[in-house]
């Protein structure tokens, strides 16, 4: 049985956390290990800072949105902005790369989604925003028992 949540929220850095534990919290019914919840948590992190600082260039009118659906022992986790875009998404992907070196950003945040996550996807138009689909199947489950 699929259960999605949908949620969307100004473009604050302190709006991060937020976002982190409502997904923690909804991905919980799936009663997942720590490493899993964890390894979410993160992956939630990265990319909605990314979407914050890159994306809408910290600017709070922008909005960005997560859709998460649970699917057995599943989770498809989408984050999405109206930003910049990203202008080459292969070289964003680089490790170490970053377009904000004076922010002291590390460039490890799509490294970061690609070692935690099973699948991600990243579509971006240049102005239009950028989309991150994210895939994960979890090893242990409630939904499983059932």
């Amino acid at each position: 049985m699929k259960n999605e949540m949908n949620l969307q929220f100004s473009a604050l850095s302190q709006n991060e956390s937020f976002a982190r534990v409502t997904v923690a919290a909804f991905i919980a019914q799936l009663d997942p290990t720590m490493d899993e919840l964890t390894e979410i948590k993160t992956v939630v992190s990265e990319a909605v800072t990314n979407a914050i600082i890159h994306g809408y260039d910290n600017n709070p009118d922008g909005i960005v949105y997560i859709s998460v659906t649970l699917d057995e022992a599943v989770v498809y986790l989408t984050i999405r902005d109206e930003g910049l875009g990203i202008l080459d998404i292969d070289e964003a992907r680089q490790p170490l790369y970053t377009t904000k070196p004076e922010l002291e950003r590390s460039g490890m945040g799509f490294t970061i989604m690609e070692n935690f996550m099973d699948e991600i996807t990243v579509e971006s138009l240049e102005s239009k925003g950028t989309t991150i689909r994210l895939t994960k199947h979890f090893t242990k489950s409630k939904a499983l028992c059932n």
